[in-house]
């Protein structure tokens, strides 16, 4: 996929990418967008255009990595991006699912082994998330704050070592959820509940998945970057 530019117009970007939409909601940036450029957005939203950008890319992109610019962000725009991520999370991604699987398990075949399966799958998928958003706020964020500060305007190595996304257990459950509701339903069921219980789903996934690249590719490279200077 190709990378977006300030010059670019926004609103073309955001059709071309509907995907997009959460993600310049937590910056403040609502649709209804017109015919303004990334930049004339952000400059109207006194946002940091380049760090704008490079959130954008690199949720669009698997190979984006700008390391250069990596080095001239301060922790607290990606802690900060991050944190209205989890709360987005929390406050309408996963209520969402919820509401929309609820329903569909209430009114689906109760002879339908699955049911039970996909229920215990989503609440093992929401007490972890939880538990991660928790850590987020009460250790990992404040630790990379703390390093942040008492390391100001020091120059550092940035660590380009990251975890193996792929060993993420919060998209391997909700891979799980989408396999088994795919594949393995069986008697009667609602299927347009079926179906917004995986479109939610799979667009929560696709959230996640991006979002792990930027705290394991941006973020996580900057905080051992700090302590191996502290060394």
């Amino acid at each position: 996929m190709s990378l977006v530019y300030s010059n670019m117009q926004l609103s073309g970007v955001v059709e071309e990418n509907t995907s997009l939409i959460p993600v310049i909601h937590r910056f403040g940036i609502h649709l209804g967008l017109g015919d303004e450029t990334v930049e004339e957005v952000c400059d109207k939203k006194k946002l940091d255009t380049d760090f704008f950008l490079t959130m954008i890319n690199t949720f669009l992109n698997e190979d984006y990595f700008p390391e250069k610019k990596l080095k001239g962000f301060h922790t607290s725009q990606i802690v900060d991006y991050l944190t209205k991520t989890n709360h987005y999370y929390q406050r309408h991604q996963l209520p969402n699912i919820e509401r929309h699987l609820r329903s569909f398990l209430s009114i689906s075949d109760p002879d339908n082994n699955s049911l039970t399966l996909i229920e215990k799958l989503f609440s093992s998928f929401k007490d972890v998330l939880l538990r991660r958003i928790k850590n987020d706020e009460k250790e990992w964020f404040p630790h990379c704050l703390s390093l942040s500060n008492a390391q100001k305007n020091k120059i550092f190595d940035l660590e380009k070592h990251h975890p193996e996304e792929s060993s993420d257990s919060i998209e391997a459950l909700l891979t799980d959820i989408r396999h088994i509701m795919i594949k393995h339903l069986t008697g009667d069921y609602d299927e347009n509940l079926c179906h917004a219980v995986i479109f939610a789903i799979s667009t929560l996934s696709k959230d996640i998945k991006q979002h792990n690249r930027i705290r394991y590719r941006i973020l996580q490279p900057i905080v051992d970057g700090m302590q191996n200077n502290g060394l």
